[in-house]
């Protein structure tokens, strides 16, 4: 399989398309310029596809473009372009929430309060364990209190804030400006804050009053 990446996205070439259509090459390219075109009159996404080239076989380049995996769906079923499109995205949204998610802040707290109880639990039924033993869990259980804190802390701070993706979520997938919302943030005297991310480890959540400000929106 011929792969190559776009943003560290993989994706199929369109030498494998035709491959694997039973098409010729040249047919395959045209195809894809042709999608390509009505997307861009129709106001969708042509993100996915990257037109690059690769020497032929007289040592000459050669046009070939490289497709994410929502570009070749795109591609290679029917209906209207956009319409198409739109219906590809729903059906990756769909496999998306099949995936295992991280713990999210209220089963993170539960999961460490139930790790303290076990622990002060153990400590309170092994008397016999030396003084400095004991010192040691009694340290780690200290230690596991302060990180229970932290996380209610910050479970409370999250309550006033969210990011693009979540509020893209809420809003039916319409496309809202960062730099618009840190210039609210700014304005407002408001920091934003760094939450994790599944696919980019952590991104910026803003303030609830940076969203009504930029877009007149609660959270």
């Amino acid at each position: 399989m011929q792969l190559s990446t776009i943003d560290k996205t993989q994706t199929m070439t369109s030498r494998e398309i035709a491959k694997l259509t039973n098409k010729q090459h040249k047919h395959v390219l045209r195809d894809i310029r042709t999608l390509v075109t009505q997307l861009k009159e129709g106001g969708g996404d042509t993100n996915g596809f990257v037109e690059t080239t690769e020497k032929d076989k007289a040592n000459r380049d050669a046009p070939i473009f490289g497709l994410t995996f929502l570009a070749t769906c795109d591609l290679i079923t029917g209906y209207d372009p956009v319409a198409r499109q739109n219906i590809n995205r729903r059906w990756y949204e769909l496999e998306q929430d099949t995936k295992p998610k991280p713990l999210t802040h209220p089963e993170a707290l539960r999961l460490l309060a139930d790790t303290i109880e076990q622990l002060e639990t153990a400590v309170a039924t092994k008397a016999e364990i030396g003084s400095r033993r004991e010192a040691t869990s009694m340290a780690t259980a200290s230690v596991a209190t302060k990180k229970e804190n932290k996380l209610e802390r910050e479970l409370d701070q999250a309550k006033d804030y969210a990011t693009i993706k979540r509020m893209e979520t809420l809003n039916y997938g319409f496309k809202f400006k960062w730099r618009l919302l840190k210039s609210a943030s700014q304005d407002l005297g408001i920091n934003t804050i760094d939450v994790f991310d599944q696919n980019y480890g952590t991104v910026k959540a803003y303030h609830k009053d940076a969203w009504k400000e930029a877009y007149a929106l609660d959270i």
